[in-house]
């Protein structure tokens, strides 16, 4: 693999999302020596979007605010199209693929206004995702007076429950400010090429199975435990990796030839 492509990455402004966001930077950057670039925000930037003071993620936001910082959230998207063109004017060459956290579903658009790939990274693991995206984008306990309701893309036979849902959620009706957010982002994510998963394919492989078949996508698997990183310097290359690091490789072979394509 040629160590000039170039990878940006744009997280959610949390720390659950950043900390994933950045294992994945040092795992692509140590399989391939590619450049990796991590956009974030100056501090201040959402102080026009009714936040307090010095909001830049959602550490010290109050829990009615958190609404507020993912619809300021879309300011972003003329700012990183710009951040992103100015790479390419300055190394003559396109981004190999863009790799947004899965509340940036615009950066989709940006990322086939400018020439390049989008890769949908959710830092949560293959089941959760799977309910998560599935009770946004549906809102089946929204059309039932049951308390236990089915979710599409689950078997006929699960069952969830309306008390496990946080307080939005089970509060959302499709034209709430939490559902207009969810809905446009997470429906953006599915024209994406492909999503990365933060999770291991032995631990789940039902929730990935399930995950594949609703997104009608490739979901690759690049959990990787914390410890392993300091492991993997001292293996032979020709020993036998985890099936994480396969799945980050064949991640890496696929958006290369997605990229060849989209240039042919």
């Amino acid at each position: 693999m040629g160590s000039d492509e170039h990878i940006v990455m744009l997280p959610y402004l949390a720390h659950g999302h950043l900390i994933p966001f950045l294992a994945l930077a040092k795992q692509l950057q140590r399989r391939t020596g590619f450049t990796i670039t991590i956009a974030s925000t100056k501090l201040n930037i959402y102080s026009d979007h009714d936040l307090p003071p010095n909001t830049e993620n959602t550490e010290n936001l109050p829990p009615n605010k958190i609404v507020n910082l993912f619809h300021a959230s879309l300011s972003l998207k003329d700012p990183f199209r710009c951040l992103v063109r100015d790479i390419i004017d300055q190394e003559g060459r396109l981004p190999l693929c863009i790799i947004s956290d899965v509340f940036f579903g615009w950066a989709v658009e940006v990322a086939t206004s400018v020439g390049t790939v989008n890769v949908t990274f959710t830092t949560s693991g293959a089941y959760g995702t799977m309910a998560y995206i599935s009770l946004w984008l549906n809102l089946p306990h929204h059309s039932t007076d049951f308390d236990e309701f089915p979710l599409p893309g689950f078997p006929e036979s699960h069952r969830f429950h309306r008390s496990q849902l946080h307080p939005f959620l089970r509060a959302a009706d499709g034209a709430d400010v939490w559902s207009t957010f969810m809905q446009s982002q997470i429906s953006h994510c599915l024209e994406s090429c492909g999503w990365l998963c933060n999770s291991v394919v032995e631990i789940e492989p039902f929730g990935l199975q399930l995950l594949k078949k609703y997104l009608k996508l490739p979901v690759w698997t690049i959990y990787e435990h914390p410890s392993s990183s300091s492991r993997s310097t001292i293996r032979d290359e020709g020993e036998e990796r985890g099936s994480s690091v396969k799945a980050l490789d064949d991640f890496v072979r696929t958006i290369l030839l997605q990229t060849f394509l989209f240039d042919g």
